[in-house]
């Protein structure tokens, strides 16, 4: 599947963005979706010595898939595709590549 085959048909299940504090809704979706993951591998961490061989493969696929969802949806908000956010953040990547800019931070490195 590509990425947006994905989006048109994750969109069937989203409100309007006609909806009020509809764009607030979905980023506090995706904050909230973003945080299960992350409460999940802390308690790999925390009560499993951080193996994560133990974490259950199919059940972060169902949450990663929650976040790609609100993902397309805020994407869907500004009319932009999955498939240019694809292209641009590897496009991006590639760069910072060739200029050998993978490691440290900030966002125009």
């Amino acid at each position: 599947m590509n990425l947006n085959d994905y989006q048109k048909l994750a969109l069937r299940t989203a409100r309007s963005t006609d909806a009020k504090d509809e764009l607030f809704h979905l980023l506090l979706g995706l904050c909230g979706e973003a945080g299960e993951i992350a409460e999940k591998m802390k308690k790999v961490v925390r009560d499993k010595n951080s193996d994560f061989a133990s974490i259950d493969v199919e059940d972060l696929k169902k949450e990663l898939g929650d976040v790609l969802w609100h993902i397309a949806a805020i994407a869907n908000y500004f009319d932009i595709s999955l498939d240019d956010i694809g292209e641009t953040n590897i496009k991006k990547l590639a760069s910072r590549l060739e200029r050998g800019t993978l490691g440290g931070s900030g966002d125009n490195r």
